[in-house]
């Protein structure tokens, strides 16, 4: 196989992976809190080709012959954590974040390993326990969401709730109002280093590694207008730039596709020649 075909089929792959990453952005461009994904890409290992049987010129700035590159990868996959549009909802257990970079905290069990997720989705709900008078407060895939205390668990015979600007969660019993939990929300310090984890929640994983401790990259958010009640945050999809994005790429597929098709042609003509 020559080196084109080779470039061209390595670089077909990775481009496969870009298109999967520019479709996932489409579909949940109407998810709560979606913050979309950027696929960059990098060049593989190129290698020097000393082709030339006399000097190039004492003008010349790059190396005597040519280089062949392997194709390119996809580098990497970063999220883009800009805020998306705030739209009111009026309902109670809606809510979102103020900031850039703020999150609300989940717990996430898998296989009886719980977890500790951060998620910019506010859409949250009251799931009631076994076996009990209470009721947890939960997102909208069940997970419970973290307050200053842990899982935030209430009585289940209040009169009305409401989600304050600071976090705190007021509810009514009886006529009379107190606070009885408060979101914990965070701020993520060095947020290059939040993972998608699917169900539209980051994690932070290998930050020994990379010298870093979870005191270091997450901080606790205090203070007032730290999130919006009755309100969520929109993805930050722009859907004209995936679309754009999406047609550039599935282009550079054809163009590597029709590469393999002319070098096998080419080496079909070579195969005839007597």
């Amino acid at each position: 196989m020559s080196r084109a075909m080779i470039q061209a089929a390595v670089t077909m792959n990775q481009l496969q992976q870009k298109l999967d990453v520019i479709g996932n952005n489409m579909a949940n461009s109407q998810t709560t809190g979606y913050k979309s994904r950027q696929a960059e890409f990098s060049s593989l290992l190129s290698q020097q080709i000393n082709n030339m049987s006399r000097d190039g010129g004492a003008n010349r700035l790059t190396p005597d012959g040519v280089r062949v590159g392997s194709g390119a990868r996809l580098g990497q996959v970063k999220n883009n954590l800009e805020m998306g549009s705030i739209k009111e909802t009026d309902r109670a257990l809606d809510v979102a974040l103020n900031q850039k970079n703020h999150l609300f905290q989940i717990e996430v069990t898998e296989n009886g390993v719980t977890d500790r997720l951060y998620t910019r989705d506010g859409s949250f709900y009251l799931q009631p326990l076994d076996n009990s008078d209470n009721v947890m407060l939960v997102t909208s895939e069940g997970h419970p969401v973290i307050g200053d205390n842990g899982a935030i668990v209430l009585q289940d015979d209040f009169d009305d709730i409401m989600i304050q600007s600071d976090g705190s969660i007021q509810v009514t019993r009886g006529g009379q109002t107190g606070t009885e939990g408060r979101l914990s929300v965070v701020e993520a310090v060095y947020p290059e280093l939040l993972e998608a984890a699917g169900e539209n929640a980051f994690r932070l994983t290998n930050l020994a590694e990379l010298g870093y401790t979870l005191g270091n990259v997450i901080n606790d958010v205090d203070g007032l207008n730290i999130v919006k009640s009755g309100a969520l945050e929109h993805s930050n999809v722009d859907l004209s730039k995936e679309m754009t994005d999406m047609l550039a790429t599935q282009r550079s597929y054809q163009f590597n596709a029709r590469t393999i098709s002319m070098g096998d042609q080419m080496l079909g003509l070579i195969n005839q020649l007597r």
